[in-house]
């Protein structure tokens, strides 16, 4: 399987959720493996790629020094098109591509962080979820009970139903939402009630906060 995470916007906790649903596949008896889709606000490695080692346990990966796991960084921390102009260069899709496809030769699972939400611009007029269509990726939508997500998602869900996109998870992340309890509570059940009705074949599954 290869999956694409997005978020309803940049803090939804892509980072935290993607090592938490690796560590699941895992446990399965799954090969898993992460991909930061493209990483900015860094230089000569990935942030989240080395969150995502440090939360599931492995520690660094052979493919991380082979820099497959993070194709594309860029200093500035910023969306895609603008981190690639402030560094003079052209983001080139082609190396990410190449790279997904040899940790999906390697491994059974690869799941790829994105970066930020759906429309966030790599270029001009390619966004985030330009890469899932054109590449035929399922999504992961990480979600939270953060006042304003219930919107978020449901404006998310629009865009990928209009895409026609399969979304095989929503990921409801409850690692350091900080809401109150009777606001994740009510989150919570409107988002079952709205996948029920409108994302029936979808899975929502609950990120549970770090012990």
């Amino acid at each position: 399987m290869q999956l694409f995470i997005t978020g309803i916007d940049t803090d939804a906790g892509k980072t935290y959720a993607t090592a938490w649903l690796a560590s699941q596949l895992s446990a399965q008896g799954r090969r898993v493996i992460t991909q930061k889709f493209i990483q900015t606000g860094c230089t000569g490695s990935s942030e989240d790629i080395d969150a995502h080692r440090r939360l599931t346990g492995t520690g660094p990966l052979p493919e991380d020094a082979e820099g497959l796991t993070a194709p594309i960084i860029l200093s500035y921390p910023a969306s895609a098109q603008l981190a690639a102009r402030i560094d003079g260069v052209e983001i080139d899709l082609d190396v990410i591509d190449r790279a997904r496809e040899e940790l999906a030769r390697r491994y059974d699972d690869v799941l790829i962080e994105g970066a930020g939400g759906l429309m966030v611009p790599i270029t001009d007029d390619f966004m985030a979820i330009d890469y899932a269509v054109t590449r035929r990726l399922p999504v992961a939508l990480v979600t939270n009970s953060k006042l304003g997500s219930i919107n978020h998602t449901v404006l998310s869900l629009e865009a990928l139903r209009t895409r026609g996109i399969n979304l095989a998870y929503v990921l409801y992340n409850e690692h350091h939402m900080g809401s109150g309890p009777e606001i994740e509570a009510d989150t919570l059940a409107f988002l079952r009630r709205y996948l029920s009705r409108h994302w029936p074949s979808t899975r929502l599954l609950l990120v549970p906060e770090q012990a």
